[in-house]
């Protein structure tokens, strides 16, 4: 018994001794995986999975396999491995698991697959066999002489499709030999794809193209020393730091660089051809986009065709240079700009070849502030002597002038002209004398026009004032006495600190209250029947909306601001200030307004069909709506949104688009209503920020809800939920009843990635016929959802969309607020609840 208790001491002892012999080669296996080495020897090799970590461990090197992918392949990263910067073997991926990183016997860096094979090399020549592979705290894989110290080959030489603080693009004056950006075939193929970004210098001019295979797809602008003047963030020193040049050597580089302690920011040619800067947010552990290259159709290379200049702003976009008309007006009105303009007059230079005399001189007319074209000639000359180097020389067609450039002048056809908000420079064209005359004929008759017109309007006001002049005169006495301060300052066209606010600017703080129609109390008290509950159409955060009927039988909505409302004058006022000023078939018409002591109104024509929900949102009334109104009704409401954005004399960001507040007349004719949320821009302005979040959740853009930034395209997030809601009966922010259910924007996506579309059209408006066009508006609501700002369309493009067949549709991005918001946010910074014009509906938390 004791020889047997012995033995199994020992055979337990043994056991205890292998399984920690086990363990002790596992925990040194994993140690080995996991270290932070910076050095790839012949000797030392990382294999899938390893990686190789920078000394400060944000760059790592090792294996990955794209999104939707199962191929392997070697690349860099920062921190996170969905921030690739530098693709090894992106044409030869790996197929195994199998794969390894060392220097080869040649002396070369070299991946091979489980079979030994060599899938990509840095394919240096005549090297020694001694050489090291070391990896930089700036993201740089080089391979070095061990002896030496020589750098015989670097990945910062052999970019991918990302730029990093360092790295050139450059070319090679002598030798042609450049260093490019080449973009992904697709987000899941790191293979090269059909975008490539270069530099170029030609006669003294330095620019960044992309290319679309060969093709010019968008260009930078000249660079002058500093900034790239085609790019109108860049309208000082940048910065960033970028730096361009010759190097001395032949070398035409141009990089950046970070100072210490800022940002990581990088550059990244994407697969659609859109060059991005991105930059890390630490706290969200990953990229954000904080500028694009496609902002608008005109970013677009030549897309209005030569002599014409592309604004973002207009629309359409483009437009022929004065003294220019399009080459073909059928082509022009279809929007196929590409054909460009033709002179109507010819030139003096040209009367002369042909032989026809004339006095005259050509001369330049200006444009301010624009991408000046391509295929520029740099000059080292003066203004002065530029400008009679161009005049004198018939083939020079327009010249421009900037210090750090100096004197550009082009010959030919003028490819690439965009107007821009900021920055830029002053381009001058050359026309015919005639041209110049006409615009001086022109000023002339519009001013001797205008000063007689006044004359003549001035008598006849003079003669009605005078004629009516004690009766207007008491009734606008009566309600400036009634008036409270605030409002008596904004009837005077002052401001006061509530006028001024973040609703209100521009020059439509100065509006006059006499231009609306002014009702007194009385009147209105008796169009309602005094208020009465049977006239009542509907209740929202403003306050009650009744129905009235005038003496002279005209119907109308009245809204009457509730003295328990959270919102008030400041309101009011922005409605009046904002509707007053519009006139648009697809906007609600203000008829007047009243203000008698703590009395507030304002009074709409009459909508007999109430607002939109009151027919998609009821089981009972969603039959009378057929796809081709709702079609009618999404078209209608893009362009009153365009409008606004637009094509008014003000530009005007709605706020608090939504489907209560789209209200519907005696046709079914759409119409936008409730500006009180509404912010003016003025002058250059696109965008805001704002302490105070109002609006309704659930339409509201994730950059507005959750840091106060507002621009058009927070508009056209709205628009793209209220388009999903048309097609699907469905509100957004119920869509289900389960508490934890998905937003109908996440339902949407995910049944929309599934190919599953038919599970959520509304049954009632399905025809096997308008599948195409349901599917496409579909389509064009999930782009207006996109996270990301800059990947939504403007309206302009949206309603080309609309009612273009055959234009294709980039695929959408995931949408914001998947879930739903009370999983998100449940408490908001602010939510001012919506102001219902007309109709009663139930509250929703959104």
């Amino acid at each position: 018994m004791y020889h047997s208790l012995t033995v199994d001491h020992i055979m337990g002892f043994s056991c205890c001794s292998n399984l920690f012999f086990v363990w002790f080669i596992l925990f040194f296996y994993f140690l080995q995986v996991c270290i932070s080495i910076d050095t790839i020897t012949s000797s030392q090799f990382i294999k899938d999975p390893d990686t190789l970590l920078s000394k400060d461990s944000n760059y790592a090197l090792g294996f990955f396999s794209p999104e939707n992918s199962t191929n392997r392949y070697v690349g860099i990263w920062w921190k996170s491995k969905s921030t690739n910067i530098w693709v090894a073997n992106r044409n030869q991926p790996l197929n195994d698991s199998n794969g390894i990183v060392t220097i080869s016997e040649d002396g070369n860096l070299v991946v091979l697959n489980g079979q030994k094979q060599v899938m990509w090399s840095s394919n240096v020549s005549s090297i020694a066999s001694n050489t090291t592979s070391k990896f930089s705290d700036n993201g740089n894989l080089v391979l070095l002489e061990s002896t030496t110290g020589n750098i015989l080959w670097q990945s910062i030489q052999q970019p991918s499709d990302t730029l990093l603080p360092g790295m050139k693009l450059s070319i090679n004056k002598r030798t042609g030999k450049s260093v490019k950006l080449k973009s992904w075939k697709s987000p899941s193929d790191p293979s090269d794809g059909s975008f490539s970004s270069s530099i170029v210098e030609r006669r003294n001019i330095l620019e960044v193209f992309i290319w679309n295979e060969t093709r010019p797809y968008w260009r930078s602008g000249p660079w002058n020393g500093g900034v790239f003047t085609g790019i109108d963030t860049m309208v000082a020193a940048y910065y960033n730091g970028f730096q361009g040049g010759d190097d001395g050597e032949g070398n035409i580089n141009i990089y950046y660089t970070i100072p210490d302690g800022k940002v990581f920011l990088f550059y990244n040619l994407n697969s659609q051809g859109i060059l991005d800067e991105k930059s890390w947010d630490e706290e969200k552990k990953e990229v954000q986009v904080t500028w694009t290259s496609r902002k608008s159709e005109c970013d677009v290379y030549g897309i209005c065709g030569a002599f014409a200049r592309c604004s973002s702003l207009s629309t359409p976009i483009c437009s022929c240079l004065k003294g220019f008309e399009p080459l073909s007006i059928q082509e022009w009105n279809r929007n196929n700009w590409t054909g460009g303009c033709v002179r109507r007059t010819p030139l003096q230079c040209e009367r002369v070849i042909n032989k026809t005399t004339t006095t005259k001189k050509d001369g330049f007319l200006k444009l301010h502030a624009v991408k000046v074209p391509d295929f520029g000639e740099g000059l080292a000359v003066t203004p002065d002597i530029c400008r009679s180097l161009c005049l004198e020389n018939c083939s020079c067609t327009a010249y421009s002038n900037d210090a750090g450039i100096g004197c550009m002048s082009w010959t030919g056809n003028l490819i690439d002209i965009e107007q821009l908000q900021i920055g830029g420079l002053d381009l001058y064209f050359r026309v015919s004398h005639a041209e110049l005359d006409s615009g001086g004929n022109k000023t002339i008759i519009i001013t001797i026009s205008v000063i007689i017109g006044t004359l003549a309007i001035s008598i006849c006001a003079y003669i009605m004032w005078r004629k009516n002049s004690a009766k207007l005169w008491h009734s606008i006495k009566s309600t400036r006495i009634t008036n409270n301060n605030a409002f008596r300052l904004f009837y005077k066209g002052g401001t006061s600190e509530v006028h001024t606010c973040d609703n209100v600017n521009g020059e439509l703080s100065q509006v006059k209250l006499h231009e609306l129609l002014l009702f007194d109390f009385e009147k209105l008290a008796t169009a309602t029947n005094n208020f009465h509950l049977s006239n009542k159409l509907g209740q929202g955060g403003f306050g009650p909306v009744y129905k009235g009927k005038l003496q002279d039988g005209q119907e109308i909505a009245v809204k009457r601001l509730s003295r328990a409302s959270g919102q008030g004058l400041e309101e009011f006022t922005n409605e009046v200030v904002v509707l007053c000023k519009l006139q648009h078939r697809n906007l609600v018409r203000l008829l007047g307004c009243c203000v008698d002591g703590d009395e507030k109104m304002l009074m709409y024509e009459y909508m007999p069909n109430k607002s939109l929900d009151a027919f998609i949102f009821d089981p009972s009334k969603n039959k009378l709506l057929d796809w081709g109104t709702r079609y009618k009704i999404i078209d209608g409401i893009a362009r009153g949104l365009l409008y606004l954005h637009r094509d008014s004399r003000l530009r005007i960001i709605h706020r608090d688009l939504k489907v209560s507040n789209i209200l519907l007349d005696d046709e079914l004719n759409p119409k936008i209503s409730d500006f009180g949320m509404a912010r003016i821009f003025g002058g250059r302005e696109d965008h805001a920020n704002t302490n105070r979040v109002v609006g309704t959740y659930g339409y509201m853009s994730p950059e507005y809800a959750m840091q106060g930034h507002f621009s058009e395209k927070s508009d056209v997030f709205s628009f793209g939920v209220l388009i999903l809601e048309i097609i699907t009966g469905r509100r957004n922010s119920s869509c289900c009843d389960n508490e934890h259910a998905l937003t109908l924007l996440g339902f949407v996506w995910i049944q929309w990635k599934e190919d599953n579309v038919l599970s959520f059209i509304e049954p009632e408006i399905y025809d096997h016929s308008h599948h195409k066009n349901i599917l496409r508006c579909i389509h064009i609501g999930l782009l207006c959802v996109q996270e990301s700002a800059v990947d939504r369309p403007t309206m302009a493009t949206v309603i080309s969309m609309l009612n273009s067949e055959v234009a294709s549709l980039p695929p959408p991005n995931e949408p914001a607020f998947i879930l739903r918001q009370n999983m998100l946010n449940p408490k908001s910074p602010e939510e001012n609840e919506s102001i219902n014009n007309v109709s009663i509906t139930e509250v929703y938390g959104r």
